[in-house]
Order: C-alpha cells, then structure tokens, then sequence
C-alpha cells in the first residue's frame, strides 16, 4: 500500500498543500546539499524533499556556468526537488524562477535566514527580514513567473521574535505557498538551543504548511518538536550521519516507536557501502579530482567517534580516488 501511494505521489505535481504529511525535508546548506548528497539521503529516505544549495538569482539571470551546473539534477531520483536561491532585485528573481521551473524543478524556495555576515551585508538572506517590503515583493515576482509552488525559509527575526508572525503573514499575502522556520533570531546565529515556541504560534495565524527547523539530531527529537507544525527540515544534524533521515522517516511517517533500533544503529562497517556510494556519486557529479576535494569534509565527518578516528581523519583528508576511500576504511 505505502508503495503505490509513493507511485501517486511521484506523478502528480508538487504541492506544498497535499504532498504526504509529516513533511521530512533536507535543509539547503552551501557547500553540503549538491547533487550527490541529495541523492544520497533520497537513497537513504526517498520520502525526503531535498533541496539544493542556495543559488544566487543573479547568477542565474546571467546565465553564469558554475550556477547553472550546480542546477542539474537527477529527475529520476531527486523529485520532489526544491531549488533554493537567493538575492535582493525583483526582475532577477522573475527571470531565474522561469529557468527553474523550465529544467524541471518542483519547487522554487527564496532564502531569507542565511545569517552569513557576505550575505547579510549584501541585504540578501536574513537581511530581507529587516525590509518587509522587499521581501513581499522577492515573493511576488517569483509568483508572477513560475506555477510551482513557492516557498521561504527564514529565522524567528532579526534581534527579537515579535516581528515574526506579520512578516510572516506578508510573505503569504504575497503567494508565498510554504514557510520553513530557523528556530533562532539572525542575532542568535547558530548558538544556543532553538526556539521551536514562536514557530508553533505562528501556525496558528497561517493557513500554509509551516516547517520547524533546528537542533534535530535524532528521531526522538523530531517527535518531540513537530508539535502543531506540518514537518520537521533537519540540516546539520545530518553532516556525518545522513542516515539520520531515514529514523525521521522511519518514525514520522511510518510509526515506527524511537526506541526500536534504526538504520542509525547499524555498525560502523556496515556503513561503509554506502559511504563508498556517496564517493562514487561525488565523482560521478563532479569528476574525480573537484569530487573527492569535497568528499574529504564528508569523510572526516563520516569517521567521528569511531575507534582510530583521528587517525582515519587523517588520512581521508588526503584522499583522491575512491579506492583510496576503500583501502583506509576497510583496513
């Protein structure tokens, strides 16, 4: 039964409003989420929704190389896929909205909590949180050129929460279709616990699907957190431990009781494979050389907390081909 409703699913256009509840998404993360991680966690966890590294409508407007190849995705893997971008002038979101939905997208979403001080100073990502207007206009012009839904991910507000629910509801009136929340202000960054409270509030002012985001390292987590909300987007939590998206599946969409040992619980060596996959897909993607220099950050990842750990670390971040990858784990 689960299967031919994943088929349906598969077949019928993307939508925010009916696609399958709880919502299980990858978060977009520079230099993580390309085309062999997101193929990866859809390995691990087809039901995820995966979604790109924050592109830049600038690029995209003028057609630059390297962001139009880190567009490509997988048609046969990757659906549903989400491309994130982000940027601050209206007609260039209008014209690369129309690129991604011409190469197939099934989504497009506008990044409003990147807190990156390159970013922020640019009045791009949680900068627009600070500039309604703009950001109201970011979504309506993304709207007007595209018929996929459009969704915004952005933080609990720049230095206090008390702006989150009106900016919210404008980027709504606006058309945006979805949110995903950072349960942090821009001024918390990364530091501290998040604050999943106000993202619970504001689902109840707002029609559309709202994703809480922040500090889901297990499973257990994501069941405590969902609360009211219509999924969970888990980002870094993920990094070394992709197969965390799998228990969240597992759990959320399945039933399966936290307590009962998951795919997170397999062996080290049983790891292994799909550690070997994620290289190939690497290389697939970007070639041998650009391919295994970014795998290295994900293997050092990969071996934290084994036994000889820092050894592994140390070798794996000299690594250039897969049977490199292969000798040093399987030693």
């Amino acid at each position: 039964m689960v299967f031919y409703v994943l088929v349906f699913l598969f077949l019928m256009p993307f939508s925010w409003q009916t696609t399958q509840r709880p919502i299980v998404a990858l978060a977009p993360m520079a230099g993580v989420t390309d085309a062999s991680y997101r193929q990866l966690i859809k390995k691990l966890a087809p039901e995820t929704v995966v979604y790109t590294e924050f592109l830049s409508t600038d690029a995209i407007h003028y057609g630059a190389k390297k962001t139009m190849g880190m567009l490509h995705f997988d048609a046969e893997i990757e659906h549903p896929f989400v491309v994130q971008v982000f940027g601050k002038e209206p007609e260039h979101f209008l014209s690369a909205a129309k690129v991604i939905e011409e190469m197939g997208a099934d989504g497009i979403d506008i990044n409003m909590g990147c807190p990156a001080a390159k970013v922020v100073s640019s009045c791009h990502g949680s900068a627009l949180i600070k500039n309604a207007d703009l950001a109201k206009r970011l979504v309506e012009a993304t709207k007007k050129a595209v018929s996929i839904p459009v969704s915004v991910k952005t933080r609990l507000g720049w230095d206090c929460m008390d702006s989150l629910i009106p900016f919210c509801q404008g980027l709504i009136d606006a058309g945006a279709d979805a949110l995903a929340i950072h349960g942090r202000t821009y001024q918390g960054k990364f530091g501290g616990d998040a604050n999943w409270d106000p993202i619970y509030e504001l689902k109840q002012h707002v029609s559309v699907p709202v994703i809480g985001n922040g500090d889901i390292n297990s499973a257990q987590d994501a069941v405590e957190k969902i609360g009211n909300l219509d999924g969970v987007m888990i980002g870094r939590g993920t990094f070394g431990n992709p197969w965390l998206m799998k228990d969240v599946v597992d759990v959320l969409v399945y039933g399966k009781e936290p307590g009962v040992p998951t795919v997170h619980s397999i062996s080290f060596e049983e790891k292994i494979p799909f550690i070997l996959y994620h290289c190939e897909l690497a290389v697939r993607v970007k070639g041998e050389k650009r391919g295994m220099l970014e795998m290295r950050r994900h293997l050092a990842s990969y071996v934290r907390g084994i036994d000889g750990a820092s050894h592994k670390r140390a070798q794996l971040v000299r690594v250039e081909r897969v049977e490199d990858v292969r000798e040093i784990l399987c030693a």
